[in-house]
């Protein structure tokens, strides 16, 4: 996992599960993941056995154009990638599998974003399997959101181990983040070239307004 909205519900799952397979659905509550309510999702297992969505995030919704409740889940891909999506989702509601799939995603413009997607099983008792998930991307184009994604194209998947990946997360390390309050943020000595104008991180500051006669 590389991207926050993962590793954030991840470790929230995680917590709730308590060395479980996966815990309970009536466990998840909603204001404890009210940050990534947009971007999450549920799935739910219909009659034909396929995974459809339960619950989508408006964020989510938004970057597909349209309304994702009841739709299918490996819908989302391209025919050829449709039934191993499909395969990994029956592992997630019958063997509590944790899924990771990097995508990359085409919109009807023709603009590419990549994406991350985390799958994790909730316990619904053995006639209403569910599944938790969430949807990130590195990237905020200006068009995502807007030029829905029209294809998905799986570029790699990866069966998480949940003790050894909350291990692996505890030992990352720890990545401070710049403010961005431009009281501190600091300013570069005046340079040669523009003689009194100062520095505020990558843009160049030059003094305005006119001088009294």
């Amino acid at each position: 996992m590389n991207l926050n909205g993962s590793i954030a519900l991840f470790q929230y799952w995680n917590r709730l599960r308590r060395g479980r397979p996966a815990p309970r659905r009536t466990e998840v509550e909603p204001a404890d993941i009210k940050t990534l309510l947009a971007d999450t999702f549920i799935l739910e297992r219909d009659t034909r056995g396929e995974a459809v969505f339960r619950l989508a995030g408006t964020r989510l919704c938004a970057t597909y154009g349209r309304e994702l409740k009841g739709f299918s889940f490996p819908s989302l891909w391209l025919e050829k990638d449709q039934r191993l999506v499909s395969r990994l989702m029956q592992g997630v509601f019958e063997q509590n599998s944790a899924i990771l799939i990097s995508y990359e995603g085409r919109s009807r413009g023709g603009h590419v974003c990549r994406f991350e997607l985390l799958a994790l099983p909730l316990d619904g008792g053995a006639e209403h399997p569910r599944c938790l998930g969430v949807v990130s991307t590195a990237e905020k184009p200006f068009w995502l959101g807007a030029d829905p994604i029209a294809e998905a194209t799986i570029e790699s998947i990866r069966v998480i181990e949940p003790d050894k990946e909350m291990a692996a997360l505890t030992s990352r390390a720890a990545i401070a983040a710049p403010s961005l309050a431009p009281t501190e943020l600091g300013y570069a000595k005046p340079t040669g070239t523009y003689g009194g104008a100062r520095r505020v991180r990558h843009l160049v500051v030059l003094e305005g307004g006119r001088e009294d006669e």
